[in-house]
């Protein structure tokens, strides 16, 4: 059972690994996988931390929690902005974010 939910944690890691090198087109795509890497990394903590019987990585992973929801709310600002000011959602042919 154990190693099961190891591979189904590498699966989301890998896939949002994928998402963010493979799609550089769409900002909303990049920070989906994102922060679909964060929580695959979060079930990883929990998963050991209850296979070794130690609470530390639990509590890792509620502050990677809180760091991820600081980074949605900032990278979700930048995304108004960006729609705001060019009017699409695309940053392919954004040479930089400097306004």
């Amino acid at each position: 059972m154990f190693n099961l939910q190891i591979n189904f944690n590498f699966l989301l890691f890998f896939i949002g690994i994928m998402g963010i090198v493979l799609n550089r087109k769409s900002l909303i795509l990049i920070l989906m996988s994102l922060e679909l890497t964060l929580l695959s990394l979060n079930l990883n903590f929990v998963c050991f931390s209850v296979f070794l019987d130690d609470i530390i990585g639990q509590i890792f992973a509620l502050l990677v929690l809180a760091v991820a929801a600081a980074e949605s709310a900032i990278g979700l600002a930048i995304f108004i902005l960006h729609y705001r000011v060019r009017g699409d959602i695309s940053v392919g042919n954004t040479p930089s974010l400097r306004y």
